[in-house]
């Protein structure tokens, strides 16, 4: 924990971390990044033009579908403003109040995309489970009562979090771990006791990461039990192919936050340099392969997205005509 002295004072600003011994390459490293945030922003734009606009996929899953969207959206765009600050302009500095409202909607939306993967994996067990109740159980008000529960619980946790930081004193200049502000790694920037946030911090990712990943898995067990009471083969891979998409899209998401936050916490030395690209990797990569994974492997989609780019060639064939 640093140490404080009598000048010590919230910090006007904090200074973002960039790759590091990459420092020099920041315009190139930006091209992959900025890919990569351009398919994460169109990929999940698209799967909710195509949901919005198609009737018929007004059902549960597509709706829970396209929560995941948003909600990829929003953690692409909290991520966005300093990661390209960085690597196109060398611009470090953050303000504290900007940093923490980054630090807000970061961690809001990563827990609101638990939630919703919480949310998809029952709309998985209802679907193979009790097929027959399946459209009276998931209505669209219940729908919308979920998705407003998600929101007020990633926000309302993680509200306190900002508070706690808030109140603590730092010095005057902090140099951070990453391109972007983080909870366990702001809150090591203290020169004060930070048991009580740290313990709130930990208190906040088992109630939501934590939690989140173990009903996963007991509706998954669940699910097992009800295929293997199956006795056609053919019944049990068709209904089993319809949950690849969100044990993929899962294991993407849970493994990189929960090792991270395990690093952040147990090793007190600087994060060295192999583990870097695991942080960008929990941020990062879900809203950009969540989209190609569900277009993949869930045919309505695909053939809708397939639909619109047939319709814009043939558009484009006419006009050169």
């Amino acid at each position: 924990m640093p140490t404080c002295n009598e000048t010590s004072i919230s910090p006007s600003r904090f200074l973002l971390a960039g790759i590091p011994g990459l420092e020099a390459d920041g315009p190139w490293i930006s091209i992959p990044f900025c890919s990569m945030y351009l398919i994460a922003i169109l990929g999940n734009s698209l799967i909710l033009f195509v949901i919005k606009t198609q009737q018929n996929l007004h059902q549960p899953m597509y709706l829970f579908l396209s929560l995941l969207s948003v909600t990829d959206l929003g953690l692409s765009v909290s991520t966005l403003p300093t990661m390209l600050s960085i690597f196109l302009f060398n611009t470090r500095e953050i303000g504290i109040d900007v940093c923490l409202t980054q630090l807000f909607f970061i961690h809001t939306f990563s827990m609101m995309e638990s939630s919703v993967l919480v949310a998809m994996a029952f709309d998985r067990f209802v679907a193979i489970r009790h097929p027959l109740r399946y459209a009276s159980t998931l209505t669209s008000a219940r729908i919308g009562n979920i998705g407003l529960a998600i929101i007020i619980r990633a926000s309302g946790l993680n509200i306190l979090s900002v508070i706690l930081l808030k109140r603590l004193p730092y010095r005057k200049i902090q140099t951070l771990s990453y391109s972007y502000c983080l909870h366990s790694d702001v809150m090591k920037m203290a020169c004060a006791d930070i048991t009580s946030s740290s313990f709130y911090g930990l208190f906040v990712i088992l109630s939501s990461l934590g939690l989140d990943s173990v009903l996963i898995v007991l509706s998954y067990i669940m699910i097992l039990q009800t295929l293997l009471s199956i006795t056609s083969w053919k019944e049990r891979l068709k209904a089993l192919n319809t949950c690849v998409s969100h044990i993929c899209v899962s294991l993407l998401f849970y493994t990189p936050p929960i090792s991270l936050s395990m690093i952040h916490r147990f090793k007190k030395q600087a994060l060295p340099q192999s583990q870097i690209p695991l942080s960008y990797l929990h941020l990062l990569f879900p809203p950009v392969l969540n989209p190609i994974v569900y277009s993949i492997k869930t045919k309505e989609i695909c053939k809708r997205i397939m639909k619109i780019f047939q319709n814009y060639s043939t558009k484009r064939v006419q006009r050169g005509h």
